[in-house]
């Protein structure tokens, strides 16, 4: 469809952004009758797979009005662990039906940051349509705020992982490669008429760091046409400028010579990215004139000041991502950050209908079509006591929530968290995310969600029980008394419950940059230990069972070897996410091995 123009300002209004917002605005005024044809549009083309018929047998659920309750009464609350025997049957090249009856030719690894392993995931066809879908729809709602010139470009800090085939052929990568590899990323760019810098060529190098120098390059090079900056993650813009600090010079160097760095390697990027760069003197004057000007004032507000006609800013900024705002802030100045849409690996989940919402209240619509959802009431205990039903469906003993019966999507309510579960087109039933989300409100009839954070990131040693979202208070307050008594910055951090001593103790490490006294880390040591409130705690810190908070200071680039651990791991920096708590071996050798300082708190005497 063509898009009308308005010549008075150059823009561009597609009529598809209406269309497609309409079909979403009634989808959701029907949100509980939508769920129910979902659910029987999953079971009628599934019903004959394996995983289905250990728990249905040959009942066919057709009875629309009771198929909801007769789904949860039959088949049983999963996790990953009940599927890995049938997804590694597909791998090795199994052709029954197992989980799906259309044929499983690719799988998608997931980041394995929360539980320190990759999982694999089914992807298909329906995957790649869903995600060109919710792009759709979240660039119309975009639009109805922020005006983009037809034809423009967007510099995304985008990357894919390698691929590699299973013993029984299927293709095996990140969900975000296979969608930049898919039909439906071209058309993306074709219906929202914004184009990337970059090709291909240079999203998929294998290497992040020479992908981040052409991203950066070719962003400089095209910088009048840039109207949109995004990356999957906020951390993935973080990390490229702070890159761009160290690369600037070299980059106006090529931009004005029209040559490529020597650190690019890789035969068909050089290829592709030498084919774009002419010699422009002229923008590399700009630039390098703008970069020392604003070098002297720590990069504050680069990315308006290098790119005249960005917009806004586009990423997932929620829950772990969080911490990485006030640098992101730093370096857009006054460019809106929106907020990208909800998913994960398994399924997408809501879009953001609100894009000029803050990052920090921003709630995500439930799309009824794209999966059946359910929900499982958490409440938040005050004691040890735990719902058995926890540990049959592989949740950790750790976890601090009773729940109730799993809910439709119709029966949330407002206030109340919940953990979400999922049955998908793709072979998932009844799967539990993990994921704690809080109903904020509702979009006609389908729910707002608030993150919340990751059920399975829980530090305890004894009866504490502290989530991500604690985590993140606590250092935040610490950070405060860093950056205001020092010239210092946090970095990035993550923590570990020491259970190997006795009384076992938190362990939060901490990367910075910039000089600061010892007796400033020592009192943000002893504020982040006060800080914890969960009664468990306090009770555990003021009998000593649980012994002093201890900060590790990580050396300079600490948590880039993080990153490459797990990127030579076959994880892709488009979907990184440094974990905030681990337990894992590798990661705590790194860390541990790195750590230059330590400090004990003083909080309880």
């Amino acid at each position: 469809m063509e898009p009308a123009a308005d010549k008075s300002n150059n823009c561009y209004y597609y009529n598809g952004n209406d269309e497609i917002i309409s079909w979403f605005e009634r989808t959701v005024e029907n949100a509980a009758a939508v769920q129910r044809q979902t659910l029987r549009r999953i079971l009628e083309l599934n019903h004959s797979v394996e995983y289905l018929k250990k728990w249905l047998g040959d009942i066919r659920l057709q009875d629309e009005n009771a198929l909801e309750s007769l789904y949860a009464t039959m088949v049983p609350l999963s996790s990953h662990a009940d599927f890995e025997p049938y997804i590694h049957r597909i791998a090795n090249g199994e052709k029954a039906p197992l989980l799906t009856q259309e044929p499983i030719y690719t799988l998608s690894l997931s980041s394995g940051t929360t539980e320190g392993r990759q999982k694999f995931v089914p992807f298909t066809h329906h995957s790649s349509q869903t995600t060109l879908q919710i792009f759709k729809l979240a660039a119309a709602y975009r639009s109805r705020i922020y005006s983009i010139r037809g034809g423009g470009k967007v510099l995304e800090f985008i990357y894919s992982s390698k691929l590699y085939k299973t013993k029984g052929g299927l293709i095996v990568g990140t969900a975000t490669t296979h969608y930049y590899a898919s039909e439906e990323f071209k058309i993306k760019q074709q219906h929202t008429k914004s184009f990337t810098c970059s090709p291909e060529e240079v999203i998929s190098s294998g290497d992040y760091k020479q992908s981040t120098y052409c991203h950066l390059l070719l962003g400089l090079y095209f910088s009048e046409e840039v109207e949109v900056l995004t990356s999957t993650f906020a951390y993935s813009i973080v990390q490229a400028f702070r890159s761009f600090e160290e690369l600037w010079k070299e980059l106006c160097h090529d931009i004005r010579g029209g040559t490529l760095s020597s650190r690019i390697n890789v035969t068909k990027v050089r290829k592709v990215v030498s084919g774009i760069i002419v010699p422009n003197p002229e923008l590399a004057s700009r630039i390098e004139s703008i970069c020392e000007e604003v070098e002297r004032e720590d990069w504050f507000s680069i990315i308006p000041k290098l790119w005249p006609n960005v917009k806004y800013i586009y990423s997932i900024m929620t829950g772990s991502m969080q911490p990485y705002l006030n640098k992101l802030r730093h370096y857009a100045g006054d460019l809106p950050l929106v907020s990208a849409d909800y998913g994960s690996t398994e399924s997408w989940i809501g879009v953001n209908v609100e894009p000029s919402s803050p990052p920090e209240k921003v709630t995500f619509a439930v799309i009824p079509t794209f999966s059946y959802f359910e929900f499982i009431p958490l409440h938040r205990s005050k004691s040890q006591s735990y719902n058995n039903s926890q540990k049959d469906a592989n949740l950790p003993a750790t976890d601090d929530f009773i729940e109730d019966e799993p809910v439709p999507l119709s029966q949330v309510k407002i206030g109340q968290e919940y953990e979400i579960v999922i049955t998908t087109f793709t072979g998932l039933y009844r799967y539990r995310l993990g994921d704690v989300v809080e109903v904020a409100g509702f979009h006609k009839k389908t729910p707002k969600l608030n993150f919340i954070c990751r059920r399975k990131l829980i530090l305890t040693v004894n009866i504490d029980k502290n989530t991500e979202k604690d985590l993140q208070l606590v250092v935040e307050r610490g950070s405060q008394i860093l950056i205001t008594k020092s010239r210092a910055e946090l970095v990035d951090f993550t923590s570990h419950a020491n259970v190997a001593k006795r009384p076992g103790h938190y362990v939060i490490y901490w990367e910075i940059q910039g000089d600061v006294e010892e007796k400033v880390l020592g009192e943000c040591c002893r504020e982040m230990d006060a800080s914890f409130v969960d009664h468990g705690y306090v009770v555990s810190r003021k009998t000593n069972s649980i012994g002093p908070l201890e900060l590790c200071i990580v050396e300079r680039d600490t948590f880039k070897k993080i990153l490459e651990h797990f990127i030579g791991n076959g994880a892709a920096l488009s979907q990184f996410k440094t974990p905030r708590c681990t337990s894992n071996q590798v990661l705590l050798r790194i860390l541990n091995v790195c750590t230059i300082k330590r400090f004990y708190s003083t909080a309880y005497g």
